[in-house]
């Protein structure tokens, strides 16, 4: 899904009533495109929605993924993270700041004849390393 979109409506489309902390936690995700975990998308709409709880922001989350409206990335085994780009592209955690890029990659050019019996119900792509930024600063500090 592309961030430009009509929120309200795309709930609509797929039957979700469009609440206010919904929404708001969709404009969230398109305006901190970061790949958010729960606590930091929680921690900062709480200041703008008193009642929002943790428990809304699951639940709305898991909805919102169910409906092919956001992705969820699972690159360390303890994290989850929230993704409202959902066109197939791969993802680079950088270990020292731990900032999560966005690339362009052509998936099904990763599926080889090897796989063309199998079913496949998710497509991921992540790597792990030092960023630009991050080596730049190491080799500052040197």
């Amino acid at each position: 899904m592309k961030p430009d979109l009509n929120f309200e409506q795309e709930l609509k489309i797929r039957n979700i009533n469009p609440s206010h902390q919904r929404l708001k936690i969709m404009e969230y995700l398109a305006q901190n495109q970061s790949h958010p975990t729960v606590d930091q998308i929680y921690t900062a709409l709480q200041k703008d929605i008193s009642t929002l709880s943790k428990t809304t922001v699951y639940n709305t989350l898991r909805i919102l993924a169910e409906a092919g409206l956001v992705r969820t990335l699972t690159i360390e085994d303890n994290e989850v993270r929230y993704d409202i780009l959902t066109e197939n592209h791969g993802h680079f955690k950088c270990e020292a700041c731990g900032t999560i890029y966005d690339f362009p990659i052509d998936m099904n050019a990763l599926i080889s004849e090897n796989l063309s019996h199998f079913r496949i119900y998710d497509k991921n792509v992540y790597f792990k390393g030092i960023c630009p930024k991050c080596l730049a600063n190491r080799e500052e500090n040197k």
